[in-house]
């Protein structure tokens, strides 16, 4: 039911050319739950947009339940859009003004089907969901589970066979994301598929595919507290490398790039008493960019906490600004 061939989503960001979906396969079948997993901003709700005919992306196919989604156009994506997905968002995206009943007739009106069949068809749904006795209620009346499971009646009003799950237990508390990861289990049948983009590890148990658009880590080799001597031209890490060090030049000069298109962009030189790579321990990112040795340099690799403490001592003895650059953000840090 649905197909990703080297599918690529790339867009410009600060003036850098940012790729999120870079050379994505994927196969997934009816009655699968599928699971879209990685940190915040690796893609997630991107290819959710894809799949749904929101975004164009930049090359590569997606075909959902028969149709080349990626050459619909006019009238035929809004088809598509109308009858072959049904998308639950993040925020609900209900509308404040409607009841529970009308939220969930929604779709339906706009797809021409009849007031009264509407109605029969959204009370039929709230049921399924455990609304029934809620369908007069506005928004503002329900609670955030309760108002996650109307959106999820809204998503089934056309019966569409992909459903599509944008971060569905972001909002929620625990009792109720227990409810709507078994809603979420139970849509994934014969003629259905289910496709949710979640960093929620508690889902994984539930699903048929676990697809990790989060970047591949490999783990440091250096040590904490240890001094790294490095050549000109050495690399001290990659694009993507686990980032639980922060580093120190004590002498030479590290170069902070990232290569797009076999492009090297420069973003920093870190000199002697400059420090960088500590925003990746901090957030627990990877790192989001290289580091390589312009000259010969030494290095002193610290972890977190030595290198908090040690710069706290550095400004209690020396409160004068000394005139060394400072890190910049996201540079050689995650």
């Amino acid at each position: 039911m649905l197909t990703l061939r080297n599918v690529i989503v790339e867009y410009v960001s600060g003036g850098y050319p940012v790729r999120p979906i870079d050379g994505l396969d994927l196969d997934a079948r009816t009655g699968e739950l599928v699971l879209l997993m990685g940190p915040s901003g690796c893609g997630k709700t991107t290819l959710l947009s894809c799949l749904a005919g929101i975004l164009q992306p930049t090359s590569g196919s997606v075909s959902v339940d028969g149709a080349e989604v990626t050459r619909l156009r006019g009238g035929d994506l809004t088809e598509f859009r109308r009858r072959s997905v049904g998308i639950i968002f993040q925020a609900f995206n209900l509308l404040p003004s409607l009841s529970a009943r009308a939220n969930v007739a929604l779709p339906m009106r706009a797809a021409g089907v009849g007031r009264a069949e509407s109605s029969r068809r959204a009370d039929e749904l709230l049921d399924q969901v455990g609304l029934a006795e809620r369908r007069d209620h506005r928004p503002s009346q329900l609670s955030g589970g309760q108002q996650q499971r109307v959106a999820i009646a809204r998503a089934l009003a056309l019966d569409p066979p992909v459903i599509l799950a944008d971060e569905p237990t972001a909002h929620l508390d625990a009792a109720h994301v227990e409810i709507v990861l078994g809603m979420l289990r139970d849509l994934a049948r014969p003629g259905r598929l289910v496709v949710v983009s979640t960093h929620d590890h508690r889902i994984e148990p539930l699903a048929d595919q676990c697809v990790n658009l989060g970047p591949e880590v490999v783990q440091s080799v250096e040590e904490p507290g240890r001094i790294v001597e490095l050549a000109a031209g050495d690399l001290l890490f990659s694009e993507g490398d686990a980032s639980d060090l922060v580093y120190e030049v004590e002498s030479g000069e590290i170069v902070l790039f990232r290569t797009e298109d076999g492009e090297e962009t420069i973003l920093r030189r870190a000199r002697t008493g400059d420090y960088f790579g500590e925003l990746g321990p901090m957030l627990g990112l990877p790192r989001s960019a290289s580091a390589r040795a312009h000259h010969r340099t030494r290095l002193l690799a610290q972890d977190l906490p030595s290198f908090r403490a040690r710069r706290r001592l550095a400004a209690h003895r020396s409160p004068v600004d000394d005139g060394s650059e400072p890190a910049v953000p996201g540079e050689g840090g995650p």
